[in-house]
């Protein structure tokens, strides 16, 4: 039975564009080996192939860090958002309170993930905790760690600088513009508070065929339509390879990004790739060499499940395997 991929047009053969609806057979099947939920790929604006629950709303977790990236390039442009403002300036604190040196941090600095503000957060998986440094051991800018406390406490500055609630701002600013067909803020979105910190998370719920739309997006360089719904300056900077993130390659404004074929284990990527991410195996893969957006979902819902980095680069390669050339 073929996946639900609602208001999205579907090429009749993937040959159409010179992909291999052979290899892409053999993908689905590599799939159906381990936990995953649903994938969705798409290549030249259609559907290629697309299996499992696409239609289903899955916690989409970090991945909710690049929507909110992308409104804070919206905003920025209309003059409501100075990067350069420090947390000080914004009158930013929390629970143990934050040093004089640690209110030197700037809006930009956050959105990089370099503000070297280590105080306790929340809604963090265990390799994030593991990887935060100790509170005070780094001044602004100086490191790049993927740190929750950076991006909650970005949520509660879009907050504060726009007097916009970021998931109403999300479906006028982006949702509808580029024709999400399930996402609805009243049921898809709220605020999680935290017991070690004053700024909330904000956690989204999504379809795999509303992922896909906003990895479109910033494939078509924040155009849709006609019109320009996200800066094609912001995207640039967004997905430019800003830190060194390791075996993932790099890190932007709130994204994930390809460096030197380097992005996922047990895959090399084309030039130009970078990913949103979530927990459990949730990304939003896109590819500007193929014209090409990849998503995949798994069902964390259910308590343990989850779908490694390294098997889903094993599924990233299968899906290469099928492209052009």
């Amino acid at each position: 039975m073929s996946a639900d991929i609602g208001s999205w047009a579907r090429w009749q053969a993937p040959e159409q564009i010179g992909w291999s609806s052979a290899r892409l057979a053999e993908a689905r099947a590599f799939a159906g080996s381990f936990n995953s939920a649903g994938t969705m790929v798409v290549a030249g604006g259609k559907v290629l192939d697309a299996w499992g629950e696409i239609d289903r709303h899955y916690n989409v977790h970090s991945i909710r860090k690049s929507f909110l990236s992308a409104l804070y390039g919206i905003h920025d442009a209309e003059g409501r958002v100075d990067l350069e403002a420090t947390l000080g300036s914004l009158g930013i604190d929390d629970k143990e309170g934050l040093s004089e040196r640690e209110k030197l941090a700037t809006v930009h600095q956050l959105l990089a993930a370099r503000s070297g503000v280590y105080h306790p957060s929340g809604y963090e998986s265990p390799n994030m905790l593991a990887i935060k440094p100790a509170r005070h051991s780094h001044g602004p800018g100086v490191n790049w760690c993927y740190n929750n406390w950076d991006f909650n406490a970005l949520g509660t500055i879009f907050r504060q600088v726009t007097d916009a609630d970021i998931y109403a701002d999300f479906k006028a600013r982006i949702a509808d513009p580029i024709g999400m067909q399930d996402y609805e803020p009243a049921r898809d979105g709220g605020y999680h508070p935290l017991e070690a910190s004053i700024h909330p998370a904000y956690p989204f719920r999504m379809t795999a065929r509303d992922l896909a739309r906003f990895g479109e997006l910033f494939l078509r360089k924040g155009r849709w339509g006609g019109a320009q719904i996200v800066p094609e300056a912001w995207v640039e900077d967004s997905v430019a390879p800003i830190s060194d993130a390791g075996l993932a390659g790099s890190y932007g404004y709130m994204w994930w990004v390809g460096r030197d074929g380097i992005h996922f284990p047990n895959a090399r990527v084309p030039e130009g790739t970078y990913s949103a991410r979530g927990a459990g195996g949730h990304y939003i893969v896109v590819l500007p060499k193929l014209d090409a957006v990849v998503v995949h979902r798994v069902d964390t819902d259910i308590p343990g499940n989850t779908v490694s980095s390294g098997r889903f680069g094993m599924l990233l390669r299968g899906i290469l395997a099928a492209a052009p050339g």
